[in-house]
């Protein structure tokens, strides 16, 4: 007799097995399709992520690697053991760097540059000098020089805002400023003012020499001056922000062959895959590799995707140990059945039926239950995944919130913004706390191969009793 028919009688004869095989490869196979789902908007969620965020990369000079390799010998300087040239990095070499495939954006920032105040401006101070505070190293304006004022972090993440003119970016020209609202509120500045600037570096040979610059905006930012004394140059509302040229001025300094000598660059990537070829770019520029390493900060896309990647080893753990959990419980039952139909078998076998046949209907009757339980969890599975890695998901954000609540460096306020660290211009990102969950044509056939996968399984590792039955032995024992 063909043994799907028999396959068929079977399943039809006895429904209260089949349903439980049924729910059995049902509560498996719906788990199963419920992890893969959630796995599957996660790599899509996280691709998503690295597109519209991209990477950092952080290019300065590291003293101690300069050390390390020897680079500070006699001779590299204007004294013996100075750095000298080789510890200068200049925004030509930049600009080459920044053609490299995958860089989106760049930047370079100019800082340790201070400017004292002239009579046509004054630095801002809510709180007075107390009595022997203050002198010359401390009462001036901190500068930064940059390309582009909306990379920095304070801009990017709201921390400051325009809200008079423009900001710094690369069209801007000559001598320009943006002044914080405090500082411009208390000097009486507007956009379009016209203010002078003390060259503040100590040695240079025009030092108190005064520059022209011209407002170009005004920028306000959240961080607070305090209800205490600070120095008027880690007061927030000092900080003024210019161009690579004005800061190189204001430094005594002037733009050489190589351009502007910067303190730090950026590159935004598309996708911290490129860092490799960005590197090349520098070697290529004559920067050694060794001495200006290329640090890549990818704060931002982790910031996103940390909670959803918990999410996703979860949803991966749970897809092993329910396949295991399910192959060891359906092989169990197989296996039951098995020994309750040794007579059957035993008379099919004394029949002339050949034993893989046996294994063969065996099989069927358990691949026809794992083919339904498929069908029923594509119905259950999209919006189980959905519920169930939303309130994971929700967990992993609030707990990643929390870590970031407790964090003592999220909590110091960024007062100098000139130069900010790599992770700091890479500003704040909102980690994603939904799930897109979609059924496609992959998720059913991964399920369905790990449904019949199990039946295949839980078929043969019973079989092997079945294969060393003799039908004289159970017709003669009567079982």
């Amino acid at each position: 007799m063909n043994l799907f028919k028999r396959a068929w009688w079977r399943l039809t004869a006895h429904l209260g097995r089949t349903a439980l095989v049924v729910a059995l490869f049902t509560v498996v196979c719906t788990l199963v399709l419920s992890g893969l789902l959630i796995r599957s908007a996660v790599s899509r969620a996280s691709a998503s992520a690295k597109e519209s965020v991209g990477a950092l990369a952080t290019m300065q000079f590291d003293l101690n690697a300069a050390i390390a390799n020897g680079k500070l010998q006699a001779g590299n300087g204007p004294a013996g053991g100075s750095i000298g040239d080789v510890g200068n990095l200049y925004t030509n070499d930049v600009d080459k760097i920044a053609k490299s495939p995958g860089v989106q954006q760049h930047n370079y920032v100019l800082d340790n540059t201070g400017a004292g105040p002239t009579g046509g401006i004054k630095l801002y101070q809510p709180v007075p000098t107390p009595a022997g505070a203050g002198g010359p190293m401390s009462d001036f304006f901190s500068v930064s020089g940059v390309l582009d004022s909306a990379q920095l972090s304070p801009f990017r993440n709201g921390e400051s805002r325009i809200v008079a003119g423009n900001g710094i970016d690369a069209n801007t020209s000559g001598n320009a400023v943006l002044v914080e609202r405090r500082l411009a509120d208390a000097n009486g500045l507007k956009v379009g003012d016209k203010v002078r600037l003390a060259v503040n570096m100590i040695g240079a040979a025009n030092q108190n020499q005064e520059i022209e610059f011209t407002v170009v905006g005004v920028y306000k930012s959240d961080t607070p001056s305090g209800d205490r004394y600070i120095p008027p140059m880690a007061d927030p509302a000092n900080l003024v922000y210019t161009t690579l040229s004005g800061a190189t001025q204001l430094n005594g300094a002037q733009p050489g062959p190589r351009g502007a000598q910067i303190s730090q660059a950026t590159f935004k990537l598309s996708s911290p895959d490129p860092l490799a070829a960005l590197k090349s770019a520098a070697e290529e520029a004559g920067l050694d590799p060794a001495v200006f390493p290329l640090t890549l900060n990818d704060k931002q896309y982790q910031a996103m995707t940390g909670p959803i990647e918990k999410t996703a080893q979860f949803a991966t753990i749970t897809v092993w140990l329910v396949s295991f959990a399910g192959l060891g419980v359906i092989a169990l039952i197989v296996a039951a059945q098995v020994r309750d139909r040794r007579r059957e078998l035993g008379i099919l076998m004394a029949m002339g039926e050949r034993k893989p046949r046996l294994l063969g209907q065996q099989l069927v009757e358990v691949a026809a239950c794992a083919v339904l339980a498929v069908g029923l969890s594509t119905a259950i599975s999209p919006a189980l995944s959905e519920a169930v890695g939303g309130a994971l998901l929700s967990d992993q954000v609030d707990s990643a919130s929390s870590a970031a609540a407790d964090d003592p460096a999220s909590r110091l306020s960024q007062v100098n913004g000139g130069a900010p660290s790599a992770g700091e211009q890479a500003g704040e990102a909102e980690p994603i706390d939904e799930l897109n969950v979609r059924l496609g044509a992959g998720d059913i056939t991964t399920v369905g191969a790990a449904g019949l996968g199990i039946a295949a399984l839980a078929t043969a590792l019973p079989g092997v009793s079945l294969m060393r039955l003799k039908p004289n032995e159970i017709l003669a024992k009567g079982e």
